[in-house]
């Protein structure tokens, strides 16, 4: 009961951040680019929210094997959206920093998006099994790891040209996103109290989002990154 609790507790309060951040961006936001953002972060709560849902209702009922059909499912839409998410980051950066051209750099990220969402398609992952094969847990993350660190690069390589503050710490929060996931990917069907760290995963998240809000809290940083 205890874990029921604080992870509830937890998951109203992300996935309620995410969707009223999102959605006011979206709906609010003047500038193409906020909204943009607004997507990426309403996409996010949205996606979390077919995984997090379920398994607050396990917590609280039958258990989270019991309830492994519904848990496989909402993983598997949060592989997706959480890959789509990335790419609108990518376009994100392109958009903030001016960036055109470069269109090996924007096939690859398409590349890894379809590759991902491929190997999240095939049955072979077993999604509405308790517990998934670690072999295609590892495959279809390998795309999926690339993204993360060509977007580290990238945002990294902008922020050192430009100085900006705007996303200064962007590099930072993605890396310790992929920090704190991949273990759980790994790892957590072998020792699960690893799993705790999709918290501070989660919190990473919030703090990406909580950079891209501030784009439409204080609309001067795009104008004077233009």
């Amino acid at each position: 009961m205890p874990q029921a609790i604080a992870e509830t507790v937890f998951d109203v309060l992300y996935l309620g951040f995410a969707l009223v951040a999102g959605l006011t961006m979206l709906v609010n936001g003047k500038d193409p680019l906020v909204k943009k953002a607004g997507l990426m972060a309403a996409l996010l709560g949205a996606g979390d929210s077919f995984h997090l849902v379920p398994r607050a209702y396990a917590l609280w009922t039958s258990g989270l094997e019991a309830n492994a059909v519904a848990l496989g499912a909402g993983k598997f839409i949060t592989s997706i959206t959480m890959t789509v998410f990335y790419l609108i980051l990518y376009y994100i950066w392109r958009e903030y920093y001016k960036v055109t051209g470069r269109k090996i750099l924007t096939g690859a990220m398409w590349a890894l998006t379809v590759l991902r969402i491929g190997l999240c398609l095939l049955p072979q992952n077993q999604w509405l099994t308790y517990r998934q094969p670690l072999l295609f847990g590892a495959l279809r993350n390998l795309p999926f790891a690339v993204m993360g660190v060509m977007m580290i690069v990238l945002f990294a390589g902008e922020q050192k040209r430009t100085a900006d503050d705007a996303f200064r710490y962007m590099p930072v929060a993605i890396a310790l996103s992929f920090g704190f996931y991949l273990p759980v990917v790994l790892f957590s069907g072998v020792a699960p109290i690893i799993g705790m760290l999709m918290i501070p995963k989660t919190m990473a998240y919030v703090w990406m989002v909580s950079m891209c809000l501030r784009l439409y809290r204080q609309p001067e940083l795009i104008r004077k990154n233009a």
